[in-house]
């Protein structure tokens, strides 16, 4: 396949784009959890038929970044992220049809698997980034994509409460099918890097794993740190129904507190540019121990107290999770250029296989210990990330990154 990629610096407009199409597509498989208690009403699910919502549709993400990711290093980055996107429209406009439990999982299966588009996009910002400005670009369109983690609850939450959990499932559907357009109009052709063929990928993927003790640490932290950040959001709802009776709205609205720490993504790959990336996840592990740790303190509150100091965690883990995931990704896409995308591949792959072993974990734990057994979860798998990197010698990753 023969194509070629722009010679002209890429403008700031399609960095904007970029960053609204990674945020809009990886919405897709967060528009759920604050509709988790309207959807069981819906279609009379229990605790952990709820739980399996979003742990289907982060499995299907861990899914289709292993097996879907790596074509971006054989075919045309562009066509990639657009045939994905075509098809998440109509997945997400599907679960919006679906009245029974089995339909709704599939789909939510599917949703995760072509929601990977995200996983497209951050790449291709890293070839069309200027050079020294590799972490800031990747930065800035990770903004886009964790706002779309969080605002994404907000939005949902309020679509919900208002007109349904479907109409927010249609609304996506269009929101897509518009990102589709405007990424075929504005986005260059990319230059294919690799000419093996599917299971050679396949393999060099194994063999990239083994070779880089760097991408190795940098999956396993950011995985850890995912099963915490998941276990919170997916069962969040949930406990405020439970145990303050506040809505779907309000539980989204916890996203606008949560999206404060997506805004450390330029400067967190500014940082990693600048004083090294490793120093940044350590920083930011310990972030998400701490901002965990503190909900332990809700008991000693009153009503008002405890809706605030979980706020303040949002907004502390939050911003840790980011600064680790875009030091993380600056570690891994040095190690070899012209395979970011299987590298991305395999990072991601971790990182979701966490979420969704945290959206079980968290729905599995509430029900037999309650919130305190969700903060638990959450404080002791990011520790075991910050142990990670605090382990990790200044002189290995130096290693790993001439090798």
């Amino acid at each position: 396949m023969n194509t070629h990629t722009t010679t002209q610096a890429v403008s700031r407009w399609i960095i904007f784009i970029l960053a609204i199409g990674a945020g809009f597509s990886v919405a897709a498989i967060y528009y759920a959890q604050p509709l988790l208690p309207l959807m069981g009403n819906d279609l009379h699910l229990s605790i952990e038929g709820m739980g399996m919502v979003p742990t289907l549709t982060q499995a299907g993400y861990a899914l289709g970044i292993l097996f879907l990711l790596p074509l971006g290093d054989r075919h045309d980055r562009r066509t990639l992220i657009v045939l994905k996107s075509v098809a998440l429209a109509l997945l997400l406009l599907a679960c919006s049809l679906t009245v029974q439990i089995h339909s709704l999982l599939l789909v939510s299966l599917l949703i995760g698997m072509a929601a990977t588009m995200a996983q497209d996009i951050v790449p291709a910002t890293a070839i069309l980034a200027p050079e020294g400005k590799q972490g800031k670009t990747v930065g800035t369109v990770m903004t886009g994509l964790l706002l779309g983690i969080l605002l994404s609850r907000t939005v949902s939450g309020v679509v919900g409460e208002t007109f349904g959990w479907r109409v927010m499932y249609q609304l996506a559907a269009g929101s897509i099918a518009f990102i589709a357009a405007v990424m075929w109009i504005v986005l260059p052709r990319f230059t294919v890097s690799s000419t093996l063929s599917y299971p050679a990928l396949m393999r060099s993927m194994a063999h990239l794993w083994q070779r880089y003790p760097t991408l190795r640490r940098a999956a396993l932290a950011q995985g850890f740190l995912s099963i915490a950040f998941s276990a919170f959001w997916s069962t969040l709802a949930v406990m405020l129904m439970e145990h303050y009776q506040l809505g779907s709205a309000v539980a989204g609205g916890y996203g606008i507190a949560g999206a404060a720490g997506a805004l450390a993504a330029p400067l967190a790959g500014g940082l990693a540019d600048k004083l090294g990336a490793g120093k940044v996840t350590q920083l930011g592990a310990a972030l998400v121990t701490v901002s965990f740790a503190l909900m332990f303190l809700l008991p000693l509150l009153g009503l008002h107290g405890q809706l605030i100091l979980i706020a303040v965690a949002a907004v502390g883990f939050d911003l840790g999770l980011q600064s680790s995931l875009v030091a993380h990704q600056n570690l891994v896409y040095g190690l070899e250029p012209q395979a970011r995308g299987r590298l991305n591949a395999l990072l991601f792959t971790v990182v979701f296989i966490g979420m969704a072993l945290g959206s079980a974990l968290g729905s599995q734990l509430y029900t037999l210990a309650g919130w305190p057994g969700v903060v638990a979860l959450a404080t002791v798998a990011a520790g075991v990330a910050l142990a990670i990197r605090l382990t990790e010698h200044t002189g290995a990753t130096r290693t790993a990154l001439n090798s």
